[in-house]
Parts: structure tokens; C-alpha cells; sequence
């Protein structure tokens, strides 16, 4: 009897440790790479586009080239965007996706990867935008902790004498268009998810601040710097403007207001100016739309200039600001043919489909900025003389984004 008790233990323990043996699941970029072989032509653009982007990075920190793990805001743009096709679908692959990248740059102890409060980057607080859905999904404190050290650096960012939040703390004095996006969003919803509500104010008047310093009185467009020193070689001596208005400067500031109005409480005092501010914006940049194409020039005004071209980033950005304002109503429907438009133009001119289903976004504006070294000095030769490069994060975004409003309006929701 104990001899057999013995070996039914045994065989008890053999049984058990061989049979709860399992394979470890596979990784996120094993599931990306089985998933995105072929990518569906049935599928809506928005997944076509986020399969794509997957496709090209399995491994999310990869997105936009990257050769290391980067606390950027191109990566925080496109995992935005993937994080709102998780929301629209309900798709476990896309929160996965996103998730990767922020569990590759969040620490355990909430510490950022890549990340220096003390250079005063505002670029740098965009990527911080998707913990907040992370945090409330998975609780993970981490993702919390990270989002209040984002928010420490706000609370230091050097101003002007105004207000206005400096673009970098190696650019004194400066507010540019870019930084509107880079910061303001996060601001509005950390306020909200953290009953802060006098910090509303703060966020509107980053907006009132960039639009009274920044806007040309004859086109209603707005330039993509100003320096109120009036130190920078490319600042004007009496407005404090750089010289020319970039289209996706224009294009980022549309966006962060569409997107900060996403948590501007409905009975702010201040909500229905910056609606009013999305509305010049917005009327201002549609007269520079192209008859032909839909599209926008890479310098709006100076359609006709000889080296100027019809560039992808500009036209997706203005086109995602211009839907979504319509489905939220903060534009009238007049913009919304405008906007199809803009869509259609996108979608004739710029994307190219792969015969594995996979989509390329072509004729992007790889980069640009004001000052630094080499110089920059915003002329119209250095905006076109900047490398144009296909499937570039500043553009293959907003294409998401204006796809899932498309999308979401075609639902009728």
C-alpha cells in the first residue's frame, strides 16, 4: 500500500507539472506580424492605416524610424491614433499595440525613458496623453505617477510676460503653433481627471495668446512663430513673427483645439472662444484649399510659387480639425463638403496600396522649426527645401484620426 501510494504520487506530480506546462503567449509583435501579412481592402481606412503603421513597426518604439526607444511626440501621435481606433472598434490588438510602447518607456516606478523634465521640451508631454486611457483600463500606478511628473513640467514651463508656455527651454521667449498640440490636450484632460478646474483657464489662454501674437490680420492665417524678444534672425522686428505660415504649424494648432474641447467643461466662459478661434482658423485656411486636388500647399498662400507642392501632413491635419469640428458642432455644416473634400483629395493623390493590402502615405514634410543650427530660418526656400518622405507619424496620424470621424459620422453617431 505505501508502495503504491508512492507511485501514485508521483505519477500525480508527473501529470501535473506536464500537463500545466504551456507555451508563453506570443508577444505583441508576434500577434502584429501574423495579423498584418495581408491587410484586408473591407476593412474602414482608419484600421487599414493602423494595421499598416503595426506592420511596418511590430515593435511599437520603432514607429518613425527609430533605431532606440523615444519619448517623442510623433509616437505619441500615432499611439493616439491607434488608441482611438481601439476605442471605435473594440479591438484588443490596437490597446495592445499602444500599450507596448507605454510599458517600453513607463517604469515600474513611473519613471519616463528618454525623458529630462529640466530641458522644458513641451514636445515631450505629448506622448503622455495615452496613460490616462492606460491608467483607467489597467490601474497600473506607474502610468499615473508618469502623468504627474508630465504635469510637474507644465507647471514650470517657462512663460512669456504674458502666459504663454515657451516651445523649449532652448528657445527663450518663443511660442510656436507645434506647442499648442504638444501640450494643451494633456493639460485640459489631466484637469479633468484630476477635478482641476482652474486650470482650464490656463489651457484657453495658451490658445487667446498664440492667436493675438501669431495671426496676420490681412489672411487670417497664422504664422508658425513668434519671438517676443524679437532676438531670433527669424523673428520680425516689429511683430515678433516668423516669416511665413507653414501648413502644419496651422494644422497642429487646429487639431489641439478639436481635441482640447473634448474636455473644456460645456459651461466654461471661456468655451465659446475658443470655438470661435477654431472657426477663424479653420475659415481662413479653406480659402487656400486646392480646386483641383482638395489638398493644401506646403506654404497655404503661395499656391502658386514655383517649388511649393501640395503636402500630406498640412492637408490630414486640416482635414481631421475641420470633420471633427463639424460632428461636434463647433463648425458649421458648410465645412463639411470642405472637409470630404480634403478626404478625398487625400485618398486620390496620396495614399498608395500595396499588393499585400498595405498603405503608404506619400509626400509628407519630413521636418521643419525655427532657429537652432543649422539655422532655420522660416524662409519659403527652407520650408520646400526640407526632405519629403513617404509614411511619415505627422501625417499617417491625422489620417486615422480624420478616418475615424469620417467613420463615426457615417454611422450616424
Amino acid at each position: 500500500m505505501r508502495i503504491s501510494c508512492s507511485l501514485l504520487f508521483l505519477a500525480t506530480c508527473f501529470i501535473t507539472t506536464t500537463g500545466c506546462k504551456q507555451d508563453p503567449p506570443p508577444s505583441i509583435d508576434e500577434v502584429v506580424r501574423a495579423q498584418t501579412v495581408n491587410i484586408a481592402r473591407e476593412l474602414p481606412w482608419s484600421e487599414r492605416m493602423a494595421l499598416s503603421v503595426m506592420k511596418r513597426a511590430p515593435i511599437a518604439w520603432k514607429n518613425d524610424y527609430s533605431k532606440q526607444p523615444s519619448w517623442n511626440y510623433t509616437h505619441g501621435l500615432i499611439m493616439t491614433a491607434i488608441m482611438d481606433t481601439w476605442e471605435q472598434t473594440n479591438k484588443q490588438i490596437y490597446f495592445d499595440y499602444a500599450k507596448s510602447y507605454a510599458d517600453t518607456m513607463i517604469l515600474p516606478d513611473g519613471g519616463i525613458v528618454d525623458y529630462d523634465l529640466d530641458q522644458f521640451n513641451i514636445d515631450h508631454i505629448n506622448p503622455g496623453r495615452i496613460l490616462f486611457k492606460l491608467y483607467e483600463k489597467t490601474g497600473k500606478e506607474n502610468y499615473k505617477i508618469a502623468t504627474q511628473t508630465l504635469k510637474r513640467q507644465i507647471d514650470w514651463q517657462p512663460r512669456t510676460t504674458d502666459g504663454g508656455f515657451w516651445h523649449k527651454l532652448r528657445y527663450p521667449w518663443q511660442m510656436w503653433l507645434d506647442g499648442l498640440y504638444m501640450g494643451e490636450p494633456f493639460y485640459a484632460e489631466f484637469a479633468l481627471r484630476n477635478n482641476q478646474p482652474k486650470l482650464f483657464d490656463d489651457v484657453v489662454l495658451q490658445f487667446t495668446l498664440m492667436e493675438k501674437h501669431a495671426r496676420d490680420p490681412k489672411t487670417g492665417l497664422l504664422y508658425h512663430g513668434w519671438d517676443e524678444s524679437r532676438v531670433q534672425r527669424w523673428a520680425d522686428p516689429q511683430t515678433g513673427c516668423s516669416p511665413n505660415f507653414w501648413g502644419r504649424a496651422i494644422g497642429w494648432y487646429a487639431m489641439a483645439l478639436v481635441d482640447v474641447l473634448d474636455f473644456l467643461p460645456a459651461d466654461h466662459p471661456k468655451r465659446q472662444e475658443l470655438i470661435d478661434i477654431l472657426n477663424r482658423t479653420l475659415e481662413a485656411v479653406a480659402k487656400y484649399q486646392d480646386d483641383k486636388t482638395g489638398l493644401w500647399y506646403q506654404i497655404v498662400d503661395q499656391v502658386s510659387r514655383e517649388g511649393n507642392y501640395l503636402e500630406a501632413s498640412a492637408s490630414c491635419m486640416f482635414t481631421y480639425a475641420m470633420i471633427k469640428g463639424v460632428n461636434k458642432g463647433y463648425l458649421p455644416e458648410s465645412y463639411r463638403p470642405i472637409a470630404q473634400k480634403g478626404y478625398d483629395g487625400i485618398l486620390n493623390n496620396l495614399i498608395e496600396v500595396a499588393g499585400d493590402g498595405e498603405l503608404h502615405l506619400t509626400k509628407n514634410c519630413a521636418v521643419a522649426g525655427l532657429g537652432a543650427e543649422p539655422y532655420r530660418d522660416g524662409s519659403f526656400e527652407y520650408y520646400i527645401g526640407e526632405p519629403v518622405r513617404p509614411d511619415d507619424p505627422k501625417g499617417l496620424g491625422p489620417f486615422i484620426l480624420a478616418s475615424l470621424e469620417f467613420e463615426r459620422a457615417g454611422k450616424g453617431s
